[in-house]
C-alpha cells in the first residue's frame, strides 16, 4: 500500500493591499490543487500576514508550523507554498528554517512553483538565488527610497519628520506619500516667541527654555535653536563627491533671518565683547565701571584714566568722545553708584516673602517632577511599543520603505526627546537648590557691600547680571532703562506692598522716573 504524504499549506501576505485582493485565497487554492493532483492529503493550512522580508524567528505562523512538525515528528511530510518569495526574502532566514525543518525534523519545505531537490548538490545555490532575488529587490527598493528623498530635499522640498512650529500637509490620496510642509499656528507662536527672546540676550538660551518650554528636552531645544529650516532653509549633506550645502526650501518661513543669525552669534558667544572691557587694558580697580556707563551728551560708553597734577595720580571717569562731555572723579562715581544699587535693595518683608514662597514652590514641584517623571517614563513605554509596531507592519510590508523610514524617525526622534526629559527631571529632582535660593536672597540684600568689597571680576559680573543694558551717570544721579528682570519683579512687588501697608514706614529712597528705573539720590 501507497504510503499517504501528509502535508501543510503556508499562505503569506505582505501587505494589506494583498488582503483586499484576495492573495491568500489565491495562493490557497493553486496549493490545494497542487496537493489534490499529486493526492497529498493536507493536515493543515496557515495563513500569514506578517512579513518575510527579514530574517525572525518569531513569525508567528511560520512558528506554529515548527512547533506542530516537532509536537508531531514523523507525522508530516511536506510544508508547500506558491513561491519562494512568499517563504522568505532573506537568505539567513531561508537557511535557518531549512535546518529546523529539514535537518532536525525530516520535514522538506518547498515552494510548488520552482521547487528544489534538497537531496541533491545544488540547492544551497538555488535556495540562495531564489531568496536572494527577492531580498535584491528589497535593497533596491530602499535605494530608491533615499534616493528620492534626496531628489526632494534637492527640489526644496523637507520629507523628514516636521520640526516643532511645522507639520506635513498630504496633498492628494494617502497612497500617493505626497506631502508638503507648513507652518502650525498652533505651535508656531511659541517657537516665534523663544527665537525673540533669545535674539534679545538678556538671558541665557537655557534659562529661556526652562521659564518658556521645561518640557522639551535641553539637547532638542538646541537643535532647534540651530535649525535652518525655520528660515525656510534647507542642507543637503554631502554624499560621495557633493558637498554639503544649503538651498531655499518650498516652505515658509517661520523666522527671520537678522533674528536667527543674531541668535546663533549668541549662543556661539560672539556678542561677548559687548560686556568686556577694552582689549588689551588690564581691569583697575577704580575703574570697574568703565564700560557699563555712558556719557549723558552723546550716549557713548565712558572710559577711565588717571590725571597727574600736585604732585599725584587722580583717577578719572571721561567721555570717549571728548573728555569736555564728561570728567568726573572715579571715587565719586563709584560712591554714588554703590548708593544707586543700595537704593534697588527691596523691603526686608519682601525679601522674607519672596524666599518663603520660593521654597514652597520648590516642595511642590519636586512632587509635580515626580509625578511628571512616571508619566513620562509611560509615554516611553508607549513609545517604543509603537516603534516595535512599526517594525512589524514593516516586515509585514504592511508600510512601504520610505512611510517606515519617515515614521520610524519622527518616532526615535520623540524617544530621544522623552529620555532627555526624564534625565533632566531626574537631575531637577537631585538637586538643593536651598544654598542658591539662600545665597541669591543675600546677595540682592546686599548688593552695596558687594559692590564696595568684591573684587573686580566680581564687580564685573554682577554688572552684566543686574544691567542688561547702559547705564547713565551725569554727575550727579545714575539712571537706566532697564534692569534684571527678577529685581523689576521684586520691586513692583516692594512698591504695591508700600501702597497697600499704610502703617509700614515710607523708604523715600527709590522713586521711579518717567523714562526708566532711576532711584533718587541727593547731589553731591
Amino acid at each position: 500500500m501507497e504510503k499517504t504524504t501528509n502535508v501543510i499549506l503556508y499562505c503569506r501576505v505582505s501587505s494589506d493591499e494583498q488582503k483586499d485582493n484576495n492573495s491568500l485565497n489565491v495562493q490557497e487554492e493553486y496549493l490545494m490543487n497542487h496537493c489534490n493532483y499529486h493526492k497529498y492529503n493536507v493536515v493543515g493550512v496557515y495563513r500569514e500576514d506578517y512579513s518575510a522580508k527579514h530574517y525572525d524567528l518569531q513569525r508567528p505562523q511560520m512558528k506554529a508550523i515548527y512547533e506542530y512538525c516537532k509536537k508531531n515528528k514523523g507525522k508530516v511530510d511536506k510544508v508547500l507554498f506558491l513561491r519562494w518569495d512568499r517563504y522568505s526574502r532573506n537568505v539567513e532566514f531561508a537557511f535557518a528554517y531549512k535546518r529546523m525543518f529539514y535537518d532536525e525534523l525530516g520535514v522538506e519545505i518547498n515552494a510548488i512553483e520552482s521547487p528544489i531537490d534538497f537531496n541533491g548538490t545544488e540547492w544551497s545555490t538555488h535556495l540562495s538565488i531564489y531568496c536572494g532575488i527577492a531580498h535584491t529587490e528589497d535593497a533596491k527598493i530602499s535605494k530608491r527610497t533615499k534616493e528620492g528623498i534626496r531628489k526632494s530635499l534637492k527640489e526644496g522640498r523637507w520629507c523628514n519628520h516636521a520640526p516643532r512650529g511645522y507639520r506635513h500637509h498630504r496633498i492628494g490620496s494617502y497612497k500617493e506619500h505626497n506631502t508638503h510642509m507648513v507652518i502650525d499656528e498652533k505651535t508656531a507662536p511659541l517657537i516665534r516667541r523663544i527665537f525673540k527672546e533669545v535674539s534679545k540676550g538678556v538671558e541665557s538660551a537655557d534659562t529661556i527654555r526652562k521659564r518658556m518650554c521645561p518640557n522639551i528636552a535641553r539637547s532638542s531645544y538646541m537643535q532647534m535653536l540651530h535649525n535652518i529650516l525655520y528660515i525656510g532653509k534647507i542642507k543637503i549633506p554631502a554624499l560621495g563627491e557633493e558637498e554639503e550645502r544649503i538651498i531655499d526650501g518650498e516652505h515658509q518661513p517661520l523666522i527671520d533671518e537678522e533674528t536667527f543669525y543674531r541668535v546663533q552669534d549668541l549662543i556661539e558667544g560672539r556678542n561677548r565683547r559687548k560686556h568686556t572691557l577694552i582689549k588689551g587694558k588690564k581691569p583697575h580697580p577704580d575703574f570697574y565701571l568703565r564700560g557699563h556707563v555712558v556719557c549723558p551728551m552723546c550716549g557713548r560708553p565712558i572710559t577711565a584714566s588717571f590725571s597727574h597734577g600736585n604732585g599725584g595720580k587722580y583717577p578719572y571717569y571721561h567721555c570717549m568722545c571728548s573728555p569736555r562731555h564728561y570728567s568726573v572723579r572715579a571715587e565719586k562715581v563709584n560712591s554714588e553708584f554703590v548708593r544707586y544699587v543700595s537704593g534697588l535693595k527691596p523691603r526686608e518683608e519682601v525679601l522674607n516673602l519672596y524666599n518663603e514662597v520660593l521654597r514652597s514652590i520648590r516642595e511642590d514641584d519636586c512632587v509635580d517632577q515626580r509625578k511628571y517623571q512616571s508619566e513620562l517614563e509611560e509615554q516611553l513605554t508607549t513609545l517604543d511599543n509603537r516603534k516595535n509596531r512599526l517594525s512589524v507592519d514593516y516586515m509585514d510590508g504592511k508600510i512601504d520603505a520610505a512611510l517606515y523610514s519617515e515614521l520610524k524617525k519622527g518616532v526615535e526622534a520623540d524617544i530621544r526627546r522623552v529620555k532627555n526629559q526624564i534625565e533632566d527631571v531626574r537631575t531637577a529632582i537631585r538637586t538643593n537648590l536651598q544654598p542658591k535660593l539662600d545665597y541669591s536672597i543675600t546677595l540682592i540684600d546686599n548688593l552695596e557691600r558687594y559692590f564696595e568689597d568684591s573684587p573686580i571680576e566680581v564687580k564685573q559680573r554682577l554688572l552684566g547680571l543686574i544691567f542688561p543694558e547702559k547705564v547713565e551717570f551725569d554727575g550727579k544721579s545714575f539712571r537706566t532703562t532697564k534692569t534684571n528682570a527678577v529685581l523689576e519683579l521684586i520691586d513692583n512687588e516692594t512698591k504695591q506692598l508700600r501702597a497697600t501697608k499704610k502703617d509700614l514706614p515710607v523708604d523715600k529712597s527709590v522713586s521711579v522716573a518717567g523714562e526708566g528705573f532711576e532711584p533718587t539720590t541727593s547731589g553731591l
